[in-house]
């Protein structure tokens, strides 16, 4: 293991804005703590939440890093104490390649991160597939399976499924078994979805929606909506499900409030949850990796389940990267590269 450096490069932003705020800054190495793991990124994913703390709309929680970021692959080059302890799915050793769940600080050369939220590199997998796993497989497993409680049978719509979640939700939904509608802007990301398994697609803003998905279920509606719209299409969600159904919310793309129907939700004895996953505490995050490794990671090593990759980014263009984020015309993840190994 070659020696580590006292600085590293990251991205750093004073103040909120747009994409232009952000630079890359040296700053010291930090050491990993009690159970954690210092991983020298060779990738790292881009997400929402990176976009919403740019704007300074998602603050990191207490203890976390402000550096943007919330998963990477690459390799492990220091061990905390206490990692035999905290390591989750295995034990960690130097120079082990993983790809990890970070509570921020992957737009760097190096990032912290505990040791039960690193999963291997599933066998055949880049580190740019493998960095775009962890922060939309673990919200969609821990919000479709472990929350939502979707089973072999059922019919999921996923609304806004041509992003990183709406696209981890149809590849785990379909390989799990279930039937896959969704919800899409354009005709290219409908054929997107389609592509990935979903069995129709529809158009958000189709006024004869309800009516097209309750026929494609013989007027009963679908089991389970993850929603990413919130706002006005919670009430429609509420249409669109059958009795018994669920509503799950991981975003809130059409805004943070809506009036609610809560008389058809009280007659259809529906389910509506939701859950957000940067502050969820390290044992939450690790029962998911966990769940993951046993369940997810046999079907990526068999080559099933591959995230698509739409666009990848030297680091210090992540202001490009961000700005084809907000544009949503990507179909998949967007990716930062931040060595040749990525």
């Amino acid at each position: 293991m070659s020696q580590l450096p006292a600085f590293y490069e990251h991205i750093h932003f004073d103040t909120p804005g747009s994409p232009e705020v952000m630079s890359l800054k040296r700053s010291a190495l930090p050491s990993p703590g009690a159970g954690q793991v210092l991983i020298r990124v060779a990738a790292a994913g881009v997400n929402g939440p990176d976009l919403a703390q740019r704007k300074g709309a998602y603050p990191p929680p207490p203890g976390a890093s402000p550096i943007l970021g919330l998963e990477v692959a690459g390799e492990v080059v220091a061990l905390g104490t206490d990692v035999d302890t905290a390591a989750g799915v295995r034990r960690l050793a130097l120079g082990d390649k993983v790809c990890a769940l970070v509570p921020g600080g992957g737009y760097g050369e190096y990032v912290l991160t505990h040791a039960s939220h690193c999963l291997p590199l599933p066998r055949g997998m880049s580190m740019t597939e493998a960095a775009c796993l962890p922060e939309t497989f673990f919200t969609v497993w821990g919000n479709l399976f472990m929350r939502g409680k979707l089973k072999a049978g059922e019919t999921l719509l996923v609304q806004g499924g041509s992003g990183g979640i709406g696209s981890t939700a149809i590849l785990l939904a379909r390989a799990f078994g279930a039937r896959v509608l969704v919800t899409c802007s354009t005709d290219e990301k409908r054929e997107y979805c389609l592509g990935l398994g979903a069995e129709l697609a529809f158009d958000y803003r189709d006024d004869q929606l309800i009516d097209k998905v309750l026929a494609a279920t013989h007027g009963r509606g679908v089991d389970l909506v993850l929603d990413m719209a919130g706002g006005a299409m919670i009430n429609t969600n509420f249409k669109l499900l059958a009795d018994d159904g669920r509503l799950v919310s991981v975003a809130m793309q059409s805004g943070p409030k809506a009036e609610v129907d809560i008389f058809r939700l009280m007659m259809k004895r529906l389910v509506w949850t939701g859950s957000t996953l940067r502050p969820q505490s390290d044992a939450a995050k690790a029962a998911i990796a966990a769940e993951l490794f046993t369940h997810v990671w046999p079907l990526l090593e068999r080559g099933e389940c591959r995230l698509p990759i739409f666009a990848t980014f030297p680091l210090a263009e992540v202001a490009e990267a961000h700005r084809l984020m907000e544009s949503k015309s990507h179909q998949g993840k967007v990716c930062l590269l931040l060595s040749e190994a990525g």
